[in-house]
Formats: C-alpha cells, sequence, structure tokens
C-alpha cells in the first residue's frame, strides 16, 4: 500500500479535514487529493472542486489521478437534512452510487464509506446498539446512511467492490467548526467553555449518546482501511464508539478544568432525534476483527480539547 492515489470527497468536512492531514502523513502528501465544492483551508496538498454528483467529472479525476482508494465523506448531515429532505436524500444517494460505480468501473481497490449511529431508531434496545439489529432510522440522513451501507454491502457481493465502513459515534475535535450534526453540541461546547462564554445545549441534560475523540475516529478509519481484506468481516458498517456520555456529564467534566462554566439546556427539535438514538454502541466486532480500541477517555479528551483550543484563542486563530 506504498503507491496509493487517493481522492477525499467532502474533505472540508469536520472529519476530511483531519483525515486530509493523517492520509498525507502515512501515504505522503503527493498520494491524497481533497474534493469539496469548495476550497478547504491549511491544506498544502492538491484541491479540486467537484460535486459528488457530477459522475463526468469524477470519473476524469479518478482518471487523471490513476486513483487506487477513494474515501467518500460528502453528505448532507443529520440536522442539516431535515430541513431539505429531497436534497439530502440526491447528495447523500446519487453521491453514493457515483462513487460505487466509478469504483467498479475504473478498477478502483478500496472505497471507506462512513456510516453512523443516525441508522438506528425503532425496534432496537436503545440502551445499546448491537452490530446486527434492525435498521429503522428517524431521519432521512440515516435513511441514507442505512441504505448506502445496503449498498456497499451489494457491490461487494455482486462486483467484488472492497467497500469499508464504519458506524460512526459523534466525533469531538478541536481542528474545524461543527457541521451541522446532532452530537455537534459537544464540539460546540467546547469552543464556548475555552472562550469562557456561557454555552446553551439544545439537547436535554440527560440525553446520553456515544461519542468518540477526533483523533481514534480518525486511527479507527486508517487502521480499517489497512486491515488485510480477510480480516473485514462485516461488509456493511462497523460498529464504532469510543464513550458515552449526557450534556450534564460533559459540563462537570469541563468544569474540572474551567471551575465557573455554565450551561442552559434549552432543547430543540435536535433532542427528538437524539432520542432515537442509542445510548451506548456495542462494537465488539471492530474489536475482535481488526482490533479496534480507543485511547481516550471523557476526561483525557476534555483536557485535550481544551489544551488545544486555549492555544488557538491566546495565538489569535478563530475558534469557531
Amino acid at each position: 500500500m506504498q503507491n496509493e492515489k487517493i481522492i477525499v470527497t467532502g474533505a472540508g468536512g469536520q472529519i476530511g479535514q483531519v483525515l486530509l492531514h493523517a492520509l498525507a502523513e502515512r501515504y505522503g502528501l503527493q498520494a491524497v487529493i481533497a474534493t469539496d465544492i469548495r476550497p478547504i483551508p491549511n491544506w498544502e496538498g492538491r484541491f479540486v472542486t467537484l460535486n459528488v454528483l457530477d459522475r463526468h467529472g469524477l470519473e476524469k479525476l479518478v482518471e487523471e489521478q490513476g486513483t487506487t482508494q477513494i474515501y467518500h465523506l460528502a453528505a448532507i448531515l443529520s440536522a442539516s437534512g431535515e430541513k431539505d429532505p429531497l436534497m439530502t436524500w440526491q447528495v447523500n444517494m446519487d453521491g453514493l452510487l457515483n462513487i460505487l460505480d466509478t469504483a467498479r468501473d475504473k478498477g478502483i481497490e478500496r472505497v471507506f464509506y462512513p456510516s453512523s449511529i443516525a441508522v438506528f431508531g425503532a425496534g432496537i434496545d436503545l440502551r445499546q446498539a448491537g452490530q446486527d439489529v434492525p435498521l429503522i432510522p428517524s431521519t432521512v440522513y440515516g435513511i441514507t446512511k442505512a441504505a448506502g451501507e445496503n449498498w456497499g454491502y451489494y457491490y461487494y457481493n455482486r462486483y467484488g467492490l472492497d467497500v469499508r465502513s464504519l458506524r460512526y459515534p459523534g466525533i469531538i475535535g478541536y481542528q474545524s467548526p461543527p457541521g451541522g450534526g446532532t452530537t455537534d453540541y459537544a464540539v460546540d461546547i467546547f469552543h464556548y467553555a475555552a472562550r469562557r462564554e456561557a454555552y446553551t445545549c439544545f439537547l436535554e441534560s440527560t440525553a446520553r449518546l456515544p461519542m468518540i475523540y477526533m483523533d481514534d475516529a480518525i486511527r479507527a478509519t486508517l487502521d480499517l482501511m489497512a486491515a488485510p481484506k480477510d480480516q473485514v468481516r462485516i461488509r456493511t458498517s462497523y460498529n464504532l464508539s469510543g464513550m458515552d456520555f449526557d450534556p450534564q456529564e460533559l459540563a462537570d467534566s469541563i468544569r474540572e478544568f474551567v471551575p465557573d462554566f455554565k450551561v442552559n439546556f434549552v432543547p430543540d427539535f435536535r433532542q427528538a432525534i437524539a432520542a432515537s438514538w442509542p445510548q451506548r454502541i456495542d462494537d465488539s466486532d471492530a474489536r475482535q476483527d481488526w482490533g479496534w480500541a480507543p485511547t481516550y477517555s471523557l476526561r483525557s479528551m476534555t483536557k485535550d480539547m481544551l489544551d488545544h483550543l486555549e492555544e488557538k484563542i491566546a495565538s489569535g486563530q478563530p475558534t469557531h
């Protein structure tokens, strides 16, 4: 895997901006092409403007690059998706099918497709979601992710396309601002705490959700994509988790470092979305199949987030 040529779609998003640098560190800056519908700040490698609905543009780029892997991150997220369900379906599903068809037709070796805890919903024990449970999502974003998992499974079984996927929980990172997801309160709250400002949370104080720190999420992604093919047993999407907490527990963790930090709870429409998602995730299959294990706890994540955001503020960098 030393001569990889990698395209990342939706590279300007929360995950993409961090993944780009991790891929460049592993495979070299020249091996990675970032694509999105707008330029990406702080990216020194090649950037190509690309709408994933543009099949011709995608195919042309894949051929020019001699692409071996695609990380398909372009999507409209949960809370944003509820504002325009049909557009969300078009972007998320037609974009994915363009990727899968192009990968199949152009001989791409591996495709990464991020799924989400948004695939879960009615019909399961929300106290802990297992790997093989019914997927009855409550949002159009979740519907597209559940359908996408099955398309990946189909292309693997029908065409032999090596599609790999993770069901990300809420991802927390300091590198970029929130991107319109229901779990993004857990990013936003740190920005307010670092600026010593009160925060108004759009979820209830007891809305427990599974989360993961960005460093762990990126490592899990790279480890899954680098795993030998015979170790990747699940071809829909692997459950993934790092920790779980509710907004009150997160606020209490922050107060260990910022004692005067104040949080108000004013739930909005996103609370209903959060209530349809599991509180915890059973990721034992990922641990067993390819050795997944998180490294960050709630406390160590809290400290690292605040340290980095306070450093940004001290240096005059924007944090939001």
